[in-house]
């Protein structure tokens, strides 16, 4: 596989979605979780989200136990989190593991192309974040620290 439109993940309705429905447009993939220090990023995510979704960008929300137990709930609970504490309005996806033996193709292949720090490729902690460009390829890794208001300059290029 060599972008991440050759991917298929699952919804938050359990309904399967090709990553190939978001080609041509940039992305910006994040592993999410409701009860951690970094939640209230998913305020600048809609923010960033809601300002560059016109001119083709889309962020595409992850969520991931794995870090502390940080996000318990199931996708039921997640929708109804994010919808009415944050107001999310992009793309959230089936709790995933995006580390380990369980880690979903599409993690194991994001941590391939784009390396952390030191070249690890071990995701860190939540809301890491992968910026992918319109030919879906991955262009840059943030740190959870890495605020999405930030990454307006990045966006901004690859759009």
């Amino acid at each position: 596989m060599s972008t991440v439109y050759d991917f298929t993940v699952r919804a938050l309705d359990g309904s399967e979605k090709p990553l190939s429905d978001f080609s041509g447009k940039v992305l910006l993939v994040v592993n999410t979780a409701s009860k951690c220090g970094f939640t209230p990023q998913y305020e600048g995510l809609e923010a960033l989200h809601r300002k560059y979704h016109p001119r083709g960008f889309a962020v595409l929300g992850f969520p991931c136990n794995q870090f502390g137990g940080q996000e318990p709930g199931d996708e039921e609970e997640i929708a109804r989190f994010c919808s009415r504490t944050y107001d999310v309005t992009f793309p959230m996806f089936a709790k995933i593991d995006v580390n380990g033996q369980g880690a979903h193709p599409l993690y194991r292949f994001l941590k391939g192309e784009a390396k952390g720090m030191l070249g690890t490729e071990a995701i860190k902690w939540n809301f890491t974040k992968f910026l992918i460009d319109r030919e879906g390829k991955v262009t840059a890794r943030f740190a959870p620290s890495v605020t999405p208001d930030a990454l307006q300059g990045e966006i901004e290029n690859l759009l």
